[in-house]
């Protein structure tokens, strides 16, 4: 009987062993697992704060340069609204101031080249331009290709008063 009872204390020894092993490997798997974690955890909030940082010293370097640069965009452009509105009284505009009429947009300027003198000579469309670039919009050139085109015309429309319509209609 003790040769029973110490097999199956040998087996019990070896049954515990094997259930160790199993444990030790499943615990190391998950502590290794935790750590990863951690790990990942702990990398993605120091690079989300040094980018924080790296961003707040962009900011504060580049700042100044930013708002001077705003400023001399929104200089440029309030240059521009004066130029077009002021360009007829230009030594160099060729034209009688008289003669030329602001629309602003499409085209800025149309030129009734000798109205005010009483000839008219010519028609012409003025569209100002004081960036760097002067490239046309894409509106601008389609009024560009009509009148190249001659594709422009003149309507007399007669409106008849609405007001006056009415009364004549009871009457």
């Amino acid at each position: 009987m003790t040769e029973w009872a110490l097999f199956a204390v040998l087996i019990a020894l070896l049954y515990i062993i094997l259930k160790y092993l199993k444990l030790r490997d499943a615990v190391h798997t998950e502590a290794h697992s935790l750590y990863q974690e951690w790990r990942e955890r702990d990398l993605d909030s120091e690079a989300e704060r040094r980018a924080s940082i790296y961003a707040q010293e962009w900011i504060q370097k580049e700042e100044e340069s930013i708002r001077h640069d705003a400023v001399e965009k929104s200089h440029a452009v309030i240059k521009g609204r004066v130029t077009e509105h002021l360009l007829p009284f230009f030594p160099d505009f060729g034209y009688n101031p008289k003669d030329a009429r602001f629309l602003g947009s499409p085209v800025d300027f149309i030129v009734f080249d000798g109205l005010d003198e009483g000839e008219l000579k010519k028609i012409v469309f003025i569209e100002v331009k004081t960036g760097k670039s002067g490239a046309l919009s894409p509106r601008e050139k389609m009024v560009m290709r009509c009148v190249g085109n001659k594709s422009c015309q003149y309507l007399v429309i007669h409106q008849k008063d609405p007001v006056d319509s009415g009364k004549r209609a009871e009457s």
